[in-house]
């Protein structure tokens, strides 16, 4: 169900951005409504790791890391790749934390893919055994926008556990 209201958080977005069926289409430059973004904590029971998904709109996080840096990135412009390579690792690592098990993980950046309106930041933990407590804190954005909403999705052995983050709100705990 979960994955359902991304969905349709992301259908609506688009809606307002393309303009709806019939209507006059939007300036390609006006901004959207609401500022999603999504964060997948998926454990990964062979390599004993947490593989790390955040999705996020592209301008939002060009935007975000503009704001960060006091410079420039444009994803879909391969000059930028080393630059948000940098910033995206610095900047996921102020802003995206994880303890298991009252320790607190390594948590690598591993890289980055953009298509024309989102961009899915990957990142992995060092290996945890045996995790049942899980703390994140997860204020991506939170730079940026005062209303921005952060849906996480911790998911373990398969059983799904979903929180809605909403700024200034940034920390979440499940117990597995």
């Amino acid at each position: 169900m979960p994955s359902k209201l991304i969905s349709f958080f992301y259908a609506l977005v688009f809606l307002f951005q393309a303009g709806f069926p019939g209507s006059a289409k939007a300036d390609i430059n006006t901004f959207h409504p609401y500022h999603v973004g999504s964060v997948e904590i998926n454990y990964n029971a062979k390599s004993k790791t947490f593989e790390i998904t955040g999705r996020f709109f592209l301008d939002d996080l060009e935007n975000g890391l503009s704001k960060k840096y006091g410079k420039p990135f444009h994803f879909n412009d391969a000059k930028y790749k080393s630059q948000l390579n940098d910033a995206l690792k610095a900047y996921c690592s102020e802003y995206f934390k994880l303890k298991v098990n009252t320790k607190f993980l390594q948590v690598n950046f591993i890289g980055y893919e953009e298509d024309q309106e989102s961009v899915n930041i990957y990142l992995e933990s060092e290996p945890v055994q045996n995790p049942k407590k899980i703390e994140a804190a997860v204020s991506l954005l939170y730079n940026l926008f005062d209303d921005q909403i952060n849906i996480v999705h911790i998911i373990i052995n398969g059983q799904r556990k979903s929180e809605k983050l909403v700024y200034p709100n940034r920390y979440l705990y499940q117990q597995f």
